[in-house]
């Protein structure tokens, strides 16, 4: 046992990306194995990869990235592991982490439960404006015009991806007394027993649904899911949300069908270009993102910040399992939760 301390001691990690919340529950959790953690409030990248020379692991988040020359570098610096401290690992070129024998673990399903609840709020919040009643009140207009909504109650909500997630999604939205349709490469037959939805092919969830919620992983057959042609099948004043990964979205096609009022409401927690402004204070700054710049214009555009999983019981669950990730490789134990090559 203190053999075991005493590596756990000397094990070194750097945390890149890291915000005042990460600190916060990192060090609550890290009571529990004393490693040495040093965080540093940049992105991961070919500028900054150097700087994690002389650790044995580096922690990363969702708009880090790990190519061929980041690994290379990593690999030089003779990095063991990168602990993923979320779920998707998109941003990881996993051919290349193998080549260099980094292991790379991840944070499976820290609260299914956060993201689908957010994923309800921006419909709810979208639909009934209750962000706008808000901003009214505040500046003593009690009006009612514009703030017209509409009942959930019997409306078709099209899920793409049933993991997790998506289950969670569907049983929040079977609530509401909504018909469910979904799609899956990989069906969970119980959700189908459950009477919970029904799986149709994809092109069924883009012509039939009214509200469109996107809970799969980025993939190259998922990127841009949805894009001109898909859009072109939508019912006129459909619903889009996703609370996934920003490339699900091909940003130019939806702004033209905003424009086109071809979608009626967009709701997006995460952004494809995200990395140059989420988790970081830019109002006093110009934005040079013309894209997203165009979307904040439209009044039934909702977006956050990436913020769906951000709840104490997530983050709680977070930190618990990324340092465990990297207490079982340091003590060669069995990687749980190891990404697969």
């Amino acid at each position: 046992m203190f053999f075991e301390f005493m590596i756990s001691m000397k094990t070194k990690i750097l945390f890149y990306s890291a915000q005042p919340y990460d600190i916060e529950f990192f060090n609550k959790w890290n009571k529990n194995y004393d490693f040495q953690i040093d965080y540093l409030d940049i992105l991961l990248n070919q500028k900054t990869v150097h700087l994690s020379n002389g650790y044995d692991a580096i922690c990363i988040f969702v708009n880090d990235k790990v190519d061929s020359e980041v690994a290379k570098t990593l690999s030089e610096n003779k990095i063991k592991m990168i602990a993923l401290r979320c779920a998707g690992f998109n941003n990881v070129d996993l051919e290349i982490t193998k080549k260099y024998d980094i292991k790379v673990v991840r944070v499976p399903a820290y609260s299914p439960h956060a993201v689908a609840e957010h994923a309800v709020s921006l419909i709810l919040t979208l639909n009934r404006k209750t962000h706008k009643a808000y901003n009214r009140i505040r500046e003593m207009n009690f009006s009612l015009n514009g703030l017209m909504g509409f009942d959930l109650k019997d409306k078709v909500v099209g899920i793409i991806g049933t993991g997790k997630i998506g289950s969670v999604f569907a049983e929040i939205m079977k609530g509401f007394g909504t018909e469910i349709i979904a799609y899956d490469p990989f069906p969970n037959q119980e959700l189908v027993e459950r009477n919970l939805l029904k799986y149709v092919e994809l092109n069924e969830i883009f012509s039939k649904s009214e509200i469109i919620s996107l809970h799969c992983p980025l993939t190259p057959k998922t990127k841009y899911i949805i894009n001109e042609n898909s859009i072109q099948m939508m019912k006129d004043g459909v619903m889009i949300i996703n609370t996934g990964r920003g490339a699900l979205i091909d940003t130019k096609a939806v702004i033209n069908g905003l424009k086109k009022r071809k979608i009626g409401y967009l709701g997006i927690d995460v952004y494809e270009q995200e990395e140059k402004l989420f988790f970081k204070d830019h109002s006093y700054e110009i934005i040079e993102d013309d894209l997203i710049a165009r979307l904040i214009t439209f009044p039934n555009v909702l977006i956050t910040a990436h913020q769906a999983f951000f709840t104490d019981t997530a983050m709680n669950e977070i930190a618990k399992v990324t340092l465990n990730n990297i207490y079982e490789y340091f003590y060669n134990k069995n990687l749980v939760n190891q990404v697969a090559y």
